[in-house]
């Protein structure tokens, strides 16, 4: 992957945290002209230090 395909994957997951990698391939794919897999974007985020992350389940306290 070249540079400015990894600053587009950055800008693309700090834009919005929520989406997938499949979302993620699509959306570089139409805006970049990039054909990438979901594999490579689950490395390439690995190597920036994007981690998936479950939000902790916390007690309902009134």
């Amino acid at each position: 992957m070249t540079e400015r395909g990894q600053r587009m994957l950055k800008h693309t997951v700090r834009k919005s945290r929520q989406l997938s990698a499949e979302s993620i391939a699509k959306d570089l794919q139409t805006s970049c002209g990039l054909r990438i897999s979901t594999t490579t974007v689950h490395r390439e985020l690995h190597g920036m230090d994007f981690h998936c992350q479950a939000a902790a389940s916390k007690p309902y306290i009134q």
